[in-house]
């Protein structure tokens, strides 16, 4: 596990952040308790100690390779999954007021006894779409900051997270390669959505594939109109695809 601890510590330590052993013990818990519950529920196709270590815990951290990420407190988790970034988020920095959202429960049940073994306050959860649950005054306009690692296109992920964002305040999308042509797909929707692209970073020396952070400032409260109903969001996220050459 030295070796885990070593690339965590060398990951976080130019942004400043601290890897204890403590905070490495709890990421080796949260793995634990991941392929466990994983032999029940598709949580994930990554099972082995030094992917779940590189391509959840470590791509999850590079987050904070911002200074709006480090900045930012009330952070909401938006199509959470098993957990990233958001609970690796929480686990860096347990200052964060972190909420992960899903539409799964199963998944929200799994994140529930992960922070209950890890001793983890401060962390919410909300089962529901995000069109759906966006739409209530609680959650609108009300986050310093809305993350997504979820597997859509940006246009898709802007529509999903901004109304959750407040004012003057960020969403940031974590995303592969290609995403200058995502970003290109609907570049009207960054008004509508009272937003701007503020820029895309990328994560260096990670692994042999190419990620992003996508960091999107909103402006002003987000339009009545959005977000749209998922029949009309998925009608448009097809036709994203086929732009962009994907099934």
């Amino acid at each position: 596990m030295n070796q885990h601890y070593d690339m965590l510590r060398r990951i976080a330590e130019p942004m400043e952040m601290d890897v204890s052993r403590e905070t490495f013990e709890r990421f080796v818990l949260y793995k634990n308790l991941l392929q466990e519950w994983n032999q029940h529920l598709n949580l994930t196709a990554i099972i082995d100690d030094d992917g779940i270590f590189l391509k959840h815990f470590a791509d999850s951290i590079t987050i904070f390779r911002l200074n709006e990420v480090k900045q930012s407190k009330s952070v909401i988790d938006v199509g959470t999954g098993a957990g990233f970034p958001g609970l690796p988020m929480k686990i860096l920095d347990n200052s964060i007021e972190l909420t992960c959202l899903d539409p799964l429960n199963k998944r929200l049940i799994f994140l529930k006894e992960v922070t209950n073994q890890l001793g983890l306050a401060g962390v919410h959860f909300i089962h529901g779409r995000a069109e759906d649950v966006s739409r209530e005054t609680s959650h609108r306009d009300h986050y310093d900051l809305a993350v997504s690692r979820a597997v859509a296109v940006l246009p898709t992920l802007m529509e999903f997270c901004l109304p959750f964002v407040a004012p003057n305040h960020y969403f940031v999308a974590m995303k592969g390669p290609g995403i200058e042509a995502e970003v290109k797909l609907n570049p009207k929707l960054f008004h509508e959505l009272s937003s701007s692209l503020v820029k895309i970073e990328q994560v260096p020396d990670l692994d042999e594939y190419e990620h992003n952070l996508v960091l999107i400032k909103k402006s002003n409260a987000t339009s009545s109109n959005f977000p749209r109903k998922f029949a009309q969001i998925k009608k448009d996220t097809e036709r994203y695809k086929t732009l962009l050459g994907k099934s």
